[in-house]
């Protein structure tokens, strides 16, 4: 994923009929469908369906099988109900005849009622702090492998600005918290519907890793097979995706090799726009002998 106008094309599905949707995919360094891609996919097709005068509020997805990245996913959108102020739909998502990832999304009119937040944690501002790839630079003398491991993975389109190491980067156990700056490359004019679906996709990096900061020294020796689970996104507020979001993470449990991770996400100026929490795999892989 290069630029920006790709990861949109990639995103705007094409339409076969008013709850039929088909969607190509990011080619993954890992060759498996990217979590993000189909969180994306999935809130656009439902979008299609919605109203324009409703915006998703809230979105939860299983991940039921790993995708082909060779393959075209269908997606059929369920149109459960439509009510004086709340819209829901249910998205599921299809390769060769096999359901892969099913979501629901809620959808809201505007409506004026409370407003609270939590505070946005005070850390070190974008500018100052180095992004991943430049820290991942120490790498390329010494294990060239992994660092252009890490350059395929990378999505081009986003800037990513740790504060503190990297979480790939790290060999020491940690605590399970993160923060992580984060916005696209390029600015973009859009309405919050694409708004949403860019920070949808977004939203799966990073995460998962967080869990496993309390067990980076081991992980370092160990072959570890990751695959996300479930997802969820709540939208609270409107933001722009191409300036600077927080993403602050905390991991509170792991067991049973699953990880578990949530997230608050703050604007620049300290409005928390969004909420995230997720729960994955984090097996030891044993290859076959």
């Amino acid at each position: 994923m290069i630029d920006l106008s790709s990861l949109i094309s990639l995103l705007q599905l094409e339409q076969k009929d008013a709850h039929h949707f088909v969607g190509q995919n990011y080619k993954t360094a890992w060759g498996r469908v990217f979590g993000g891609q189909v969180l994306g996919q999935s809130l656009h097709a439902a979008y299609q369906t919605v109203p324009k005068d409703r915006i998703a509020h809230s979105m939860h997805g299983y991940f039921i099988l790993g995708g082909d990245i060779n393959v075209p996913i269908e997606y059929h959108v369920d149109a459960i109900r439509d009510g004086k102020s709340f819209t829901t739909r249910r998205v599921v998502a299809y390769q060769e005849g096999k359901a892969i990832f099913n979501m629901a999304a809620s959808f809201h009119l505007e409506e004026a009622g409370a407003d609270h937040q939590i505070t946005m944690p005070n850390v070190l501002t974008p500018e100052i702090l180095l992004t991943d790839i430049q820290q991942a630079e120490v790498l390329q003398e010494k294990d060239p492998e992994r660092y252009q491991r890490l350059m395929m993975a990378h999505p081009q389109v986003f800037e990513f600005r740790p504060v503190g190491k990297a979480i790939y980067l790290e060999t020491q156990n940690k605590p399970p918290l993160s923060h992580i700056w984060f916005k696209t490359k390029e600015q973009i004019e859009a309405r919050i519907p694409l708004q949403h679906q860019l920070l949808a996709f977004a939203s799966d990096y990073s995460l998962l890793l967080s869990a496993t900061l309390p067990h980076r020294a081991a992980f370092e020796t160990q072959k570890i097979f990751y695959a996300s689970l479930d997802h969820a996104l709540w939208f609270h507020r409107d933001f722009k995706i191409d300036e600077w979001l927080l993403y602050a993470i905390e991991s509170p449990s792991a067991s049973n090799a699953r990880g578990y991770a949530r997230g608050s996400i703050f604007d620049r100026a300290g409005k928390m726009v969004a909420s995230v929490s997720q729960e994955g795999l984090m097996r030891r892989y044993i290859e076959d002998k």
